[in-house]
């Protein structure tokens, strides 16, 4: 059994036909480091058939425009011409909406006469529902195969779990069966030539919002990954642990556009990351496992790799988790029972402020620091991490209820940031406004027992007037 075929998230029960395989690309748009892509070469090489390509671009997926389009874009024109160096075909497929997602993979698969069908895991409800709405279509078998986690999320747990602390064990135990190095893809015999789409027409298209410009700070693509990847190991992972919540610090990966877009393997980053600091995944782990010393020493190098682990595998993992086992990751309804209660318990409680979804976006309310994280966000694509924690909560205490504040934070991160659309903003909103993976707190007005975050705290971490200036 190959390392690829561990990964099989799900396979639909229908008998093998002859033909091509195709590999649906979908969530992860990269060719090296791709357990679904090595897993469809490696059954195309047993059959002795050709491996063909098809990536499904779809104008608006999830409120993305013109921002997330034009990174999309630009890497699929990288993509085409890779592809072509190892004689694979690279099929673009387009459509308005993603309703017609499933008719026409189904349409290629029969025009080609496919014998069957892998693609990418995904937790997220529509393409769960593409991939099911796809099985029913095609007479040949689709496999689903995890490429995007390091433990297959199906392996890693088989239920949603509670938080960071009951998911850890079970990640770290797995950690060394699984993070391994890859096997190379093949260049196979030549085949059909893929026609190559018009870019300046898909970068056109009229589905396409143009209100948000596309970022500057980073570029599309599989090298540009490699390249920002090198980056953060030789100038921000040796500060990492002590500085990646002052939003001042730049000590942040800025890696998540291309884990979002799967542009770049979360597990060769930790390959890379464990082999250009010399350490050791065991040793890594255990740093995390003491993390008070880092308030009482001077961090070593191994402890800011464990606190990039720990962010890089353990809470995007269980982001995962969380979509996947939980129907109802993006409303109220998926948030645990403790926090329903304690919810609905302060649904009439007096809001000194309440604002409309159209002032949240134009940055318009009283708290210029929250004015300057929405700024940031808006204009950069990005907001740190420690700020998306305070927006959001904010977004709670400034809204008429917790299924406001949720849709709100959710259409303004979807629309707005670059890794937007993604099972970590679903669980960060999530954890930000309901409570999830968190414990309960003290009990205070429109909050209840949902943690609060105050200006206070964030001034005993950062210098707040320069950051105000910074996105003003």
């Amino acid at each position: 059994m190959s390392l690829a075929s561990t990964r099989i998230v799900k396979a639909s029960d229908t008998k093998a036909c002859t033909g091509p395989i195709l590999y649906w690309m979908d969530r992860d748009m990269r060719l090296a480091d791709n357990w679904a892509l090595l897993y469809a070469q490696e059954l195309a090489h047993t059959r002795g058939v050709p491996l063909f390509i098809a990536y499904n671009a779809v104008p608006g997926f999830l409120g993305g425009g013109l921002r997330q389009w034009h990174f999309k874009i630009g890497a699929l024109k990288e993509l085409y011409a890779d592809a072509a160096k190892y004689n694979i075909p690279f099929f673009v497929l387009t459509d308005d909406s993603g309703s017609d997602t499933p008719e026409l993979i189904a349409s290629f698969v029969s025009e080609h006469e496919v014998g069957a069908v892998v693609t990418d895991f995904s937790p997220l409800r529509i393409q769960r529902h593409w991939k099911d709405a796809v099985a029913a279509r095609i007479p040949c078998p689709l496999i689903e195969v995890d490429a995007h986690n390091i433990v297959p999320v199906h392996v890693a747990s088989q239920k949603k779990e509670f938080a960071a602390y009951t998911i850890r064990p079970k990640l770290h135990r797995l950690l060394p069966e699984y993070l391994t190095e890859f096997p190379a893809l093949k260049t196979q015999e030549p085949t059909l030539t893929a026609p190559e789409p018009s870019w300046e027409t898909l970068l056109a298209h009229p589905a396409i919002d143009t209100d948000v410009a596309p970022i500057s700070w980073a570029l599309p693509g599989e090298r540009a990954a490699h390249a920002a990847l090198e980056r953060f190991i030789a100038e921000r992972l040796p500060r990492y642990a002590t500085e990646r919540n002052d939003p001042l610090a730049e000590a942040q990966s800025d890696l998540s556009p291309y884990l979002h877009y799967g542009m770049l393997s979360a597990q060769r980053i930790a390959l890379r990351v464990l082999s250009a600091t010399d350490s050791r995944i065991e040793d890594a782990l255990d740093s995390v496992k003491n993390k008070a010393k880092l308030d009482t020493e001077t961090p070593e190098l191994i402890d800011h790799v464990g606190a990039f682990l720990e962010e890089l595998i353990v809470r995007r993992e269980l982001s995962d988790n969380f979509c996947l086992y939980e129907p109802a990751y993006d409303t109220p309804e998926g948030f645990p029972e403790w926090v329903r209660r304690s919810h609905d318990a302060h649904r009439g409680d007096e809001r000194e402020t309440v604002y409309t979804r159209e002032e949240f976006e134009l940055g318009k309310t009283h708290d210029d620091l929250w004015n300057a994280a929405q700024r940031e966000m808006v204009m950069g694509g990005k907001m740190h991490g420690y700020m998306r924690m305070y927006w959001a909560k904010k977004i709670l205490e400034w809204t008429r209820s917790p299924e406001e504040a949720m849709e709100i934070a959710i259409y303004l991160n979807d629309k707005y940031e670059i890794d937007g659309r993604d099972p970590n903003g679903y669980a960060g909103i999530a954890w930000s406004i309901g409570g999830v993976h968190d414990r309960a707190w003290f009990v205070r007005p429109i909050f209840g027992q949902i943690r609060y975050m105050a200006r206070s705290g964030c001034e005993k971490r950062f210098e707040v007037p320069a950051y105000i200036r910074a996105h003003s």
